[in-house]
């Protein structure tokens, strides 16, 4: 989403290239550069003035040191003014009581229903028992969509068929909750597809009824300032906890994330990007501010790493390394374990330096494939000896992948170049050699 954005404020640094010292002149040129791009973001004028306007005050008259240049020093006081533009810090989910009430608002098309799951499923995966309930009884198919994705997240989903009242729907959940131990009930309810008067008396009445712990205002970030002004309806009414920003990976111009907690005086809680449940993240202001100025993002990387990654096999996935034991097996099961994190090319952009390299490139969920294909074309005792695979086992292999020679032959290269990284590391482990990343 940021693609357009990162790249203008690149090119508006570079005027600072080469200069001793940030001056008036130069600096003025450079905040010429980065209003304009934050209004090609659909950034609101009041807003891109009052930003600039900040930076430059930073800026002015500040000595630069010897080891940075200016266009550094200047990416740095950008980085701090947008992570306060973007809120300051992350915000938490208030889930002290037992059953928390999460109630979900927005409009029709927002992506409610998905992020319901999502969360749902980040809950879950934090030892919490989670109870979704299907308040919004007019969608065609929303209950349906609902009940998939708890199936899909392996939570239960509280429904009533061809009742027309979510706020009794609601109440009956909610004596379910407690008296099955829930800790937490997610509330999915209905959206428009505007702003109406049945729709706010409807959710407004869901707040009073319940009093939930927390409301969250789930809002489409590709359709820029109008999200903006959505929210601040919703929160004129509603008074809601925390925003969700959801459809990140799409190509809109990034205005509503840079701004819409600065308008409407709320947190931004989460960010969605994708239909799988795997793909969310808490937000934090300074990361994403990293990934605008093109840092990337290895924190929240390693976070949705962790998410998936279990303790005790990754103790014996070690195990097998340390023993130079790591087969095809092992390799296919790290595959599935990468695939759940979500989007390839949204988390190789968490990468620094990698999100500018690869964003005009067409890359498939499916990258892996055919990798995957090859490995479920061998044999129980290839996958756990490669070394027995030769020619003929070769052809087979490729044939039954329906890859050839060439690309198999190319993946046992990989993998034996892998494995001999793997033992190399395990030598200077056992030599008492530091590794890089601290084991």
């Amino acid at each position: 989403m940021f693609d357009n954005l990162s790249d203008k404020l690149e090119k508006a640094f570079k005027n600072l290239k080469g200069e001793g010292r940030i001056t008036e002149v130069n600096v003025a040129t450079t905040m010429k550069e980065i209003r304009r791009a934050l209004l090609d973001a659909d950034v609101n004028f009041k807003i891109a003035k009052e930003f600039t306007d900040k930076v430059k005050e930073k800026a002015m008259g500040q000595d630069v040191l010897k080891s940075i240049q200016p266009g550094q020093l200047l990416t740095k006081i950008m980085h701090e003014e947008l992570t306060l533009l973007m809120g300051g810090h992350s915000s938490d989910l208030n889930l002290k009581a037992s059953p928390s009430i999460v109630l979900i608002a927005g409009l029709q098309g927002s992506g409610k229903t998905t992020f319901t799951g999502k969360l749902a499923n980040m809950l879950k995966g934090k030892g919490m028992k989670v109870l979704l309930v299907a308040g919004d009884v007019y969608r065609p198919a929303a209950i349906d969509q609902l009940k998939v994705l708890a199936s899909q997240v392996e939570v239960d989903v509280y429904t009533e068929d061809n009742v027309k009242d979510p706020v009794g729907i609601a109440e009956r959940a909610l004596k379910k909750a407690k008296e099955d131990g829930y800790k937490v009930m997610i509330v999915d309810t209905a959206g428009r597809l505007a702003v109406d008067e049945v729709m706010m008396n409807e959710v407004a009445s869901l707040k009073q009824r319940l009093n939930p712990h927390e409301i969250l205002f789930v809002v489409d970030s590709m359709t820029g300032q109008d999200a903006v002004n959505t929210a601040k309806a919703f929160n004129d009414r509603l008074n809601y906890d925390g925003v969700v920003l959801t459809k990140l990976d799409g190509d809109a111009r990034g205005g509503a994330a840079l701004t819409i907690s600065y308008t409407v005086g709320k947190p931004i809680k989460y960010i969605s990007t994708g239909e799988k449940m795997q793909a969310i993240d808490q937000f934090h202001p300074d990361r994403m501010a990293h990934r605008i100025l093109g840092m990337g993002d290895v924190i929240s990387l390693v976070e949705r790493a962790q998410m998936q990654f279990d303790a005790d096999e990754a103790a014996k996935l070690n195990k097998k390394i340390s023993a130079n034991k790591f087969d095809f097996e092992d390799f296919r099961n790290q595959i599935a374990q990468i695939k759940k994190m979500g989007n390839i090319k949204d988390l190789l952009a968490m990468i620094p330096g990698v999100g500018k390299a690869i964003k005009d490139m067409d890359i498939d969920d499916d990258a892996f494939k055919h990798i995957e294909a090859i490995i479920g074309s061998m044999t129980p005792q290839e996958r756990k000896d490669p070394d027995i695979i030769n020619g003929s086992r070769r052809k087979r292999i490729a044939d039954g992948s329906g890859t050839d020679i060439q690309q198999v032959n190319q993946l046992l290269k990989q993998f034996n170049d892998m494995r001999k990284v793997m033992r190399q590391m395990n030598d200077m482990r056992k030599g008492g050699m530091k590794l890089p990343f601290g084991r």
